[in-house]
């Protein structure tokens, strides 16, 4: 066996100095990552700093805002009270004060022209009313059902207008009447007045009067000064005073066609009836004018209007569209001034007279038996043995 080699001194030392720079190299990381853990508790700090202030900014922007609108709504309930007593908390600080200045500030009361806005909309207003009620009295002077200043106050001095009844006199040469429109009506024509009028000069033909009704409403009850409401005694089929209760059926139909726009939208009806039973022969006439020489011989005038655009065609449409309406109204008013003359006649065939001559009396207490002897009613005679 050989006996172990003693180390030398030389190998000693190299190996202390190699520990050494271990441990030197150890310390150093080990002071490196101290430095960087210090580093990064410094970076958490501060993220967290920076955080906090900003989540305390929104925070305290909130709590601004919301108390701004509990400001407002205590505002709102001040204009608008809905019962009991509405009271706001107190609150110290210096924003409370800050906010109550900016409302202060905000407070539209507080505008100088405020005052101005509030009469310049009360004046509007007004002007609005005043508009809307001569509005209501223009529609009402041409005889629309709607409420007017008349239906609703009396002018001082006078009363509202009554209900009334009627006398009908025949105008002759020995018993001339005056007429108030007419003036000298032809003999023999009817004149109606007001029962309370009979003794005046007032009297108005029957034709006159109801031409004037279909025409121009308006203007009936002013010739009585407004005393009487002659429309709906006269012309009403719910008044006791009525004429139309004389006329029959033939006149209660051409009252009821002229009543309101019943004219206009019969017309139609009767237009459309005629044009349906009329189609065929419609239908060939329009084909031979179409397929006529006449016609496309005048080609270079009108071919034009053919490849024209749509916008001026529907012009062309909207201008013939105006000219049948205008035709249409002509037709309602040639048939309505017939109807409105046969309705007359009608008037004057069978409204009795009641003053004057050719006045019907009427017995209404005396019968007559088949032997033409008059017998009176016991009522009658009761009332006569009582005279006695």
């Amino acid at each position: 066996m050989t006996a172990a080699s003693p180390i030398s001194p030389a190998s000693s030392s190299i190996c202390s100095i190699t520990d050494n720079d271990e441990y030197v190299l150890r310390r150093r990381q080990q002071r490196w990552l101290f430095c960087t853990l210090i580093v990064l508790v410094v970076q958490i700090s501060a993220a967290s700093a920076t955080a906090g202030a900003t989540f305390g900014t929104v925070s305290s922007r909130r709590i601004s805002l919301s108390r701004k609108r509990s400001s407002l709504a205590f505002d709102v309930t001040q204009i608008f009270p809905r019962g009991g007593e509405v009271m706001l908390a107190e609150e110290e600080g210096d924003e409370e004060e800050e906010d109550i200045d900016d409302e202060e500030e905000n407070d539209i009361r507080q505008h100088p022209e405020y005052q101005n806005l509030q009469s310049y909309r009360m004046k509007q207003q007004v002007l609005l009313q005043l508009r809307a009620t001569f509005l209501s009295e223009a529609l009402a002077k041409r005889g629309l059902p709607i409420p007017s200043l008349k239906d609703v106050s009396t002018p001082e001095g006078k009363a509202p207008p009554k209900k009334v009844d009627w006398d009908c006199a025949v105008s002759t040469e020995a018993d001339p009447k005056h007429c108030l429109i007419s003036y000298d009506p032809e003999p023999g024509s009817k004149l109606v007045v007001p029962m309370e009028m009979a003794s005046t000069d007032k009297w108005i033909t029957l034709s006159a009067l109801n031409n004037l009704r279909r025409n121009d409403p308006s203007k009936v009850q002013p010739m009585w000064n407004d005393q009487y409401a002659i429309l709906s005694s006269w012309f009403d089929t719910d008044s006791r005073y009525s004429l139309l209760q004389h006329v029959g059926f033939k006149g209660m139909l051409l009252s009821a066609i002229l009543d309101g726009n019943r004219l206009p939208v019969l017309v139609f009806i009767a237009l459309v009836g005629a044009i349906v039973q009329l189609l065929p022969i419609i239908e060939v006439l329009v084909n031979r004018f179409i397929v006529s020489g006449q016609l496309w011989i005048r080609w270079p005038v009108w071919y034009r209007y053919v490849h024209i655009g749509l916008p001026f065609k529907l012009v062309i449409l909207q201008a013939l569209f105006t000219q049948a309406s205008k035709a249409f109204k002509a037709l309602v008013n040639m048939i309505k001034v017939k109807l409105v003359d046969l309705e007359c006649q009608i008037f004057e065939e069978t409204i009795p007279v009641t003053i004057g001559e050719g006045s019907e009396d009427t017995f209404d207490d005396v019968d007559i038996d088949d032997e033409g002897e008059y017998n009176s009613d016991d009522s009658s005679s009761d009332d006569d043995e009582d005279e006695e």
